[in-house]
């Protein structure tokens, strides 16, 4: 999927500094269009990313899409590195770590169980956030219906797949410490200079782990044209998309298009890599894009 956290950075900066005007509705119309845009493309890189497991491995994916992501924000962004304090290091090294664990434990899960279980899960994450230390009864509610789809989705079955869920479920807790390391990033770093910077160290952790893999398993040119088009199309189409849409449409509306992030990648996946889902693995997935939608209507 996925789901390149670094461009989620960019954003998030964007959905809290720039302001936007009320829409009218020719313009939210081109708001909601750029944001589907955005959530196919991300989830159909994802999907052809997939495509490439079995030649260079989910290992060499992510390489290659780190690699392309760095390559782009490092060129956007220019960060002023000399400039950084030692302490703006030190969470610019954890959310390296963070991008890092969270697209290799993802595209490792999507491996396991597929784009659309993957991605469900992984949404967890944000929904902690959004969650944690909540006394309302409303979030209360949604804790517990996110609860139950999880509990649907892991129940013991000959085809269940542990390891895939929690290497998903890794994926969570890292979206979970993204969104905490960036909002202390953004109280000491102006634009998205620390998520750059972090994307930047991402990509060099993974030049070795890339180069090991790329010669233990010998890429084809069909396997390197799909990791290649998972970065085009996780990272820049997304990223373009975004940027625009928050010129039309308000940031809550841009947050809850997110939540449905799972359907369209359930979706995605069946269409094109045939991976098909039972009605009680739908109706989990649903259950936890309306807790976390309903939690960001409530609290606006």
């Amino acid at each position: 999927m996925h789901c390149a956290q670094q461009f989620r950075g960019v954003r998030l900066v964007a959905m809290t500094t720039v302001h936007t005007p009320t829409p009218t509705a020719p313009s939210r119309g081109a708001g909601v269009a750029l944001m589907s845009g955005s959530a196919l493309s991300n989830q159909s890189g994802a999907a052809i990313g997939s495509l490439a497991f079995d030649i260079i491995t989910p290992a060499g994916v992510v390489a290659v899409r780190q690699w392309l992501a760095a390559v782009l924000l490092l060129a956007l962004t220019r960060p002023r590195l000399r400039e950084l304090t030692r302490a703006q290091w030190r969470l610019v090294i954890a959310l390296a770590a963070v991008f890092a664990v969270i697209n290799l434990a993802l595209y490792s899960a999507i491996d396991h169980i597929g784009l659309g279980l993957a991605v469900t899960l992984e949404f967890l994450g944000p929904l902690a956030v959004a969650l944690a230390g909540s006394r309302r009864r409303t979030d209360l509610g949604c804790a517990l219906l996110a609860a139950t789809g999880v509990a649907v989705l892991m129940r013991p079955q000959p085809t269940t797949d542990y390891l895939g869920m929690g290497l998903a479920l890794l994926a969570a807790v890292c979206w979970a410490c993204y969104i905490l390391l960036n909002r202390a990033l953004g109280r000491s770093l102006p634009g998205a200079q620390g998520t750059a910077t972090a994307c930047g160290l991402s990509g060099l952790v993974f030049v070795p782990i890339g180069i090991a893999v790329l010669v233990t398993h010998p890429p084809t040119a069909p396997a390197l044209a799909c990791a290649i088009t998972a970065g085009v199309l996780s990272s820049a189409v997304p990223f373009l998309c975004d940027a625009l849409a928050l010129r039309h449409v308000p940031a809550p509306l841009f947050a809850i298009f997110m939540s449905l992030n799972p359907v369209l990648a359930a979706t995605t996946g069946m269409l094109i890599l045939d991976q098909h889902l039972d009605a009680a693995q739908w109706a989990s997935i649903a259950a936890i894009v309306t807790a976390n939608a309903t939690t960001i209507l409530t609290r606006r």
